[in-house]
């Protein structure tokens, strides 16, 4: 799974690394856009309260910065989950190709990915959800016994009930982890079969049935293999960021304005913002790929896809390669 993961990753780099490169980098054009506005806008008050002479603030004097900010997390929630969502579908689309050794265009794989994005939008609402009930009715559950105890000032209490609490987080753990892995497939298949949300979790719970523990650690290795070299990506950016002469704290006035902060920091900002980039079009990327090539192989195992790919490649070699040579007598 991971050779062919890599082996599809170097041979069809441009059209992933292409449309990933693009939304991710469209993203964050959008949120510094939107940073540089909400800056211009509050540079002036928020050297109103921090200079010396300013008194503490109240709170009518915090609600713009509040609005603020509550504005640049709506708009990074929605511009980057539209994101993930048609670079995760962008990946399927590409693997449907390269299983059948057939190129691909950039063109294609944006139109096709698009197509389905909202599709993988719901899909990836519906596993999280999913995955994310046994531990919130875990904690609910606990909080509420908490808030109990503290109303009838039986404060010894609390203690036990937070140990009860982390145990029954560990209980309900392995619980979310097997709906995890239960619905893994899921996103391809939104993309492979252009399935709604709801059959997509159905029919990638089809799929796992019988391999739950070979779909768990290749996907679990897949996670972590692409969490380790993204942080080898972003270590040397960080190592450049400590190099004398680009960040000197005695540069830093005993009072500086906003402006001269940013200024200060830019450099930083930027290197910590292409280290970051870099890795994540490989985490966007890889663990997509390896999880397609799951499907691909439970498919073959389950339902003998295996000719089928076989005699679609077949029917591409002369559309690339010209017709076969003639058999000789």
């Amino acid at each position: 799974m991971l050779s062919g993961a890599f082996s599809t990753l170097g041979r069809y780099w441009k059209p992933l690394i292409g449309v990933a490169l693009t939304l991710f980098g469209a993203a964050t054009l959008v949120m510094g856009a939107a940073v540089a506005v909400a800056f211009a806008a509050m540079a002036a008050n928020w050297d109103e309260l921090t200079s010396e002479s300013a008194a503490s603030p109240d709170t009518a004097e915090l609600i713009p910065f509040g609005i603020a900010f509550g504005v640049l997390v709506v708009i990074g929630i929605i511009v980057y989950l539209l994101a993930s969502a048609v670079v995760q579908a962008a990946v399927p689309v590409v693997l449907q190709e390269a299983v059948l050794g057939r190129p691909i265009r950039f063109g294609a794989v944006w139109s096709r990915a698009w197509s389905r994005a909202w599709a993988m939008i719901g899909t990836v609402f519906l596993v999280g959800l999913i995955v994310s009930v046994p531990l919130v009715l875990a904690m609910a559950g606990v909080f509420g016994l908490m808030i109990y105890a503290i109303s009838l000032g039986d404060a010894d209490g609390i203690l036990p009930l937070m140990w009860f609490g982390i145990a029954g987080a560990l209980a309900v753990g392995p619980v979310a982890v097997w709906l995890w892995v239960k619905f893994a497939l899921a996103p391809t298949v939104v993309v492979f079969e252009g399935q709604r949300p709801v059959a997509a979790l159905r029919r990638s719970a089809q799929l796992v049935r019988d391999s739950w523990w070979r779909v768990f650690g290749v996907t679990l290795l897949a996670y972590t293999l692409a969490s380790m070299i993204g942080y080898m990506i972003q270590m040397p950016f960080q190592m450049l960021g400590m190099l004398p002469g680009i960040f000197d704290p005695a540069d830093v006035d005993s009072d500086p304005s906003g402006g001269e902060l940013i200024a200060l920091f830019g450099g930083l900002m930027v290197l910590s913002l292409i280290s970051q980039m870099i890795a994540q079009l490989f985490s966007a990327v890889f663990p997509p790929l390896v999880v397609g090539l799951l499907y691909v192989d439970r498919r073959m195992r389950a339902e003998n896809l295996g000719p089928v790919l076989a005699e679609a490649a077949a029917l591409t070699l002369p559309e690339q390669y010209g017709p076969p040579p003639p058999a000789h007598a």
